[in-house]
């Protein structure tokens, strides 16, 4: 077997999984760009281990398993939070998500320096 043909798919399902996590807005489609990278690494993990004999027999293999046994754990825990993020907004778009704690949608109010305090509203 030749090795290049491996390396090379590798790093088109590499590069496919980066310009789906830098371009998408989905969260869903974001976890399936992620998922294309680690398959990348497992693609190259078990070509190097065919290919390369070490001191450690099947090494590659052996990563490649741990790969996926993370990679089910990261699918696991990021659609619970992409369900919850559905659950409380409504949509599943990365750019809505608020990043900082305390920020939830800003209105007007907030960009003229006045909050929306009930005692402000109330006047």
């Amino acid at each position: 077997m030749r090795p290049v043909i491996p390396y090379v798919t590798a790093a088109l399902l590499f590069g496919l999984g980066v310009y789906g996590v830098l371009r998408r807005r989905n969260a869903v489609l974001v976890l399936m760009a992620v998922e294309l990278m680690l398959n990348a690494v497992n693609l190259i993990l078990v070509t190097a281990d065919t290919t390369v004999r070490a001191t450690l027999p099947h090494g590659g293999q052996v990563f490649a398993l741990f790969v996926i046994v993370l990679a089910a754990a990261e699918i696991g825990v990021g659609l619970a939070i992409v369900l919850q993020l559905y659950r409380l907004r409504a949509t599943v778009a990365v750019d809505e998500v608020p990043l900082t704690e305390g920020t939830d949608r800003p209105d007007e109010s907030d960009r003229t320096g006045q909050g929306d305090r009930p005692e402000e509203v109330a006047r």
